[in-house]
């Protein structure tokens, strides 16, 4: 009787669905700036080529 008593709350509880759920979104944010970042970091990297270049050719 008690392991199933025991087993019914562990089924109707939804404090673990709420902290996976938190887990999942805090992994999509990550995901979602690490792919933002990638795209600014080329865009940078394109500026600074830019600068080393335009100062190459006025030396």
């Amino acid at each position: 009787m008690i392991g199933k008593q025991l087993m019914g709350r562990i089924l109707h509880d939804t404090r673990a669905a709420t902290a996976v759920e938190y887990g999942l979104l805090i992994g999509l944010m990550v995901l979602a700036m690490m792919v933002g970042m990638n795209g600014f970091s080329s865009e940078v990297n394109k500026l600074w080529n830019k600068v080393g270049t335009t100062l190459s050719n006025a030396a």
